[in-house]
C-alpha cells in the first residue's frame, strides 16, 4: 500500500497486480481506486468514505470509474436475459466500451481509474482493443489489471504496465484472519487452498462436504474404488471442482513419496504415506500430467457421468500399474 501511494507523486498509466488467486489482489485494486478518487483521503491514502465520491465508488456509480469483469463474475452464476450461461471471458465490445469513457473529461477534474479482473478473461480481440488504450492513454487515466495468471497476458501488454507481485500472507496471519471469518479448521483451509485465505473461505464450505470426503474416502484405496458409484455420487457438483480435489491429493501423494511432504492434506499424512508405497513415481507424474488435460476438458465436458468414470478409471488403473 505505501509502495502504491508513491505513485501518487510520479503518475502511471498501467498498474499490474499479479498474484495467486485468493489473496486480495481485486479487493487491492479497489482499494486503491477508491482512494485515488476520494475527497478527502486520510494520510495513508485510504478513501474516506463519507464524501460524495465514496459514496458514488460504493454503490457502483461513480462517473470516474469503470471495472471490466467477465459476466460471470457481474451476475454471481445468476442467468443471462437470453436464458444462457454467463460468459467467462471479457469482450471485445466491453473494451471497446472504453472509449465513451476515456474520451470524457474528469468529472472531478482529477484521476480516471478503469479495473480489469481478471486481466487474463480478456479474449486475444479484447487484448488487442485493450492495448490500443493503454498505447495512447488520455491525461489521468490509470488502468489496473489484476490477474492471476499474467504468463497468459500479451508481451505488449505486460511491458505497458507497471508490475507490482503480490505474495501470500504469511500462514500464521492468514489462519489468525481465517479463525475470525469463522472457519472451523483454518489450518486444513488454508493448506486445501493453496495458502490463499479468501479461497479458504470458499473451499471451508467444501472440506466438510459429503462429496469432498466421498472421493477422499474413495481414492484412499484405489483397489476397492467403485468408479461407477463414485461417479454417480459425484454428479451434481462441478466437474472443475472434482478434478481440483483430485489435483491437490495427487500432488500430496508425489510430495510424499520424493520428500515425505504434504501441502494439502496435513491430517492424511498415515494414510498417503502407506498408498504412495507401492506406486512407482512416474505413474504419480502421469497422474499430474493428466489431470492437467483434464481440467481443461472439464471446462466443456457435454456428458458429466461420462467424464468422471473415465477420470476416476485414469486415477484407480494409474495408481495400481
Amino acid at each position: 500500500w505505501m509502495r502504491l501511494q508513491e505513485l501518487r507523486k510520479r503518475p502511471t498509466h498501467g498498474l499490474l497486480f499479479k498474484g495467486n488467486k485468493g489473496i486480495g489482489k481485486f479487493d487491492l485494486a479497489m482499494n486503491f481506486a477508491q482512494g485515488l478518487l476520494c475527497r478527502h483521503p486520510d494520510e495513508a491514502g485510504f478513501a474516506c468514505g463519507q464524501c460524495p465520491s465514496c459514496h458514488w465508488f460504493s454503490q457502483g456509480s461513480h462517473p470516474d470509474f469503470c471495472l471490466l469483469q467477465p459476466e460471470a463474475l457481474s451476475l454471481e452464476g445468476e442467468e443471462t436475459e437470453s436464458g444462457k450461461k454467463p460468459s467467462k471471458q471479457i469482450s471485445v465490445d466491453q473494451v471497446r466500451g472504453l472509449a465513451d469513457f476515456s474520451g470524457m473529461s474528469a468529472h472531478q477534474g482529477g484521476r480516471r481509474v478503469v479495473v480489469i479482473h481478471p486481466a487474463e478473461a480478456m479474449n486475444t480481440n479484447a487484448a488487442n482493443a485493450l492495448l490500443k488504450n493503454l498505447e495512447e492513454p488520455p491525461p489521468g487515466l490509470l488502468f489496473i489489471l489484476v490477474s492471476h495468471k499474467p504468463q497468459q497476458l500479451l508481451p505488449t501488454i505486460l511491458s505497458r504496465c507497471l508490475s507490482f507481485a503480490l505474495p501470500a500472507p504469511d500462514a500464521e496471519s492468514a489462519m489468525r484472519w481465517l479463525a475470525q471469518q469463522g472457519v472451523k479448521d483454518p489450518a486444513e483451509a488454508l493448506a486445501a487452498s493453496g495458502f490463499a485465505p479468501l479461497q479458504a473461505v470458499q473451499l471451508d464450505e467444501q472440506l466438510g462436504s459429503e462429496e469432498r470426503d466421498k472421493l477422499l474416502r474413495a481414492v484412499r484405496q484405489p483397489a476397492a474404488l467403485d468408479v461407477f458409484a463414485l461417479a454417480e455420487a459425484l454428479q451434481k457438483t462441478e466437474q472443475v471442482v472434482v478434478v481440483q480435489w483430485l489435483q491437490q491429493w495427487s500432488y500430496d501423494l508425489s510430495a510424499m513419496k520424493l520428500a515425505g511432504k504434504l501441502r494439502y492434506h496435513p491430517g492424511e499424512e498415515a494414510a498417503i504415506r502407506k498408498l504412495v508405497e507401492s506406486v512407482a513415481p512416474l505413474n504419480l507424474a502421469r497422474l499430474q500430467s493428466y489431470l492437467q488435460g483434464a481440467k481443461r476438458e472439464a471446462q466443456h465436458t457435454l456428458n458429466p457421468k461420462l467424464f468422471l468414470e473415465s477420470l476416476l478409471f485414469s486415477y484407480r488403473q494409474l495408481m495400481l500399474h
